[in-house]
């Protein structure tokens, strides 16, 4: 992964300079949170792809740091009073904490328009309008409120034991970015419609055993590996996986689903990265 990482935050960096202004504070709190050593999943997940389709990883870089921008965005939001109240976050103060409210529900706005002037920019030779396009309607889509919004929306409002319910709201709020990171990785490529389809598949099995293996995380792991507090999911009286299935079964659930990304990219010759990353996933501590 380390490779791809670099990429990523060589781009980031590059995006994020910014003049001396009067709204600098903006400006400090968006790299605040940006550069608190995210595992760059998502970014991965989208070069990976792009490289397994046949594509020069290179290429679909504007829209991997477009969609760190808006996880970024959407965990400044996510960790804020009105939200989930955490004060922690990759082991360092939430952003709300560092630079107040305000500013926070600003950066994470920032971030997410940042991220759309990013790919609204996208020229790159050889990739024809109509495919950047689908790009950023994938990107919008898995965003909005029939992907992460809608998501968070459930979990606000949902505090009942349904087990399908928690599917649905675990493939939105964290499935469908993960999802249009695959996705994205493919149509930049020009991948064939089953591959596509093939990619879309991993990703979902992939992003519904991630967010289970946090569900594990949050009873078993430390906080130093996770750089957050752990029992946050029971302090706010959210339904897990663990409190619906028990922490075995979700065990064996993580299991199932990533065994079900894998076989979903038989299509692919070059697919080692990303079954590499779906095992390296299952047995990760934060």
């Amino acid at each position: 992964m380390q490779k791809y990482i670099e990429m990523t935050e060589k781009a980031l960096h590059a995006y994020m300079k910014f003049e001396d202004k009067p709204q600098k504070k903006i400006y400090e709190a968006m790299e605040y949170s940006l550069f608190a050593r995210g595992k760059r999943l998502r970014p991965v997940i989208m070069l990976m792809t792009a490289k397994m389709c046949g594509a020069d990883p290179a290429i679909a870089l504007p829209f991997a740091c477009a969609i760190e921008m808006i996880h970024t965005y959407s965990l400044i939001h996510d960790d804020l009073p009105a939200m989930d109240n955490d004060d922690l976050r990759r082991g360092k103060p939430t952003n709300h904490k560092v630079f107040g409210e305000g500013i926070a529900i600003l950066a994470g706005d920032a971030l997410l328009n940042k991220a759309f002037e990013i790919v609204s920019e996208y020229d790159v030779p050889g990739v024809c309008k109509k495919t950047v396009l689908r790009a950023i309607s994938a990107l919008a889509q898995s965003s909005g409120t029939e992907g992460m919004i809608g998501g968070q929306v459930v979990d606000i409002e949902s505090r009942n034991e349904d087990m399908e319910l928690l599917k649905y709201l675990y493939s939105l709020k964290t499935g469908a970015i993960i999802r249009s990171a695959g996705v994205i990785g493919a149509i930049l490529a020009e991948a064939e419609e089953d591959q596509t389809a093939a990619v879309d598949s991993f990703c979902l099995n992939l992003g519904i055993a991630f967010q289970i293996q946090d569900d594990i995380l949050d009873v078993t792991g430390s906080e130093a590996d996770l750089g957050k507090p752990i029992g946050s999911d029971a302090a706010n009286h959210k339904s897990t996986y663990i409190t619906l299935c028990g922490l075995e079964k979700s065990r064996d659930m993580v299991n199932k689903y990533t065994q079900k990304a894998i076989d979903s990219l038989a299509v692919f010759e070059n697919r080692g990265e990303l079954i590499n990353l779906a095992e390296t996933l299952i047995s990760r501590k934060a």
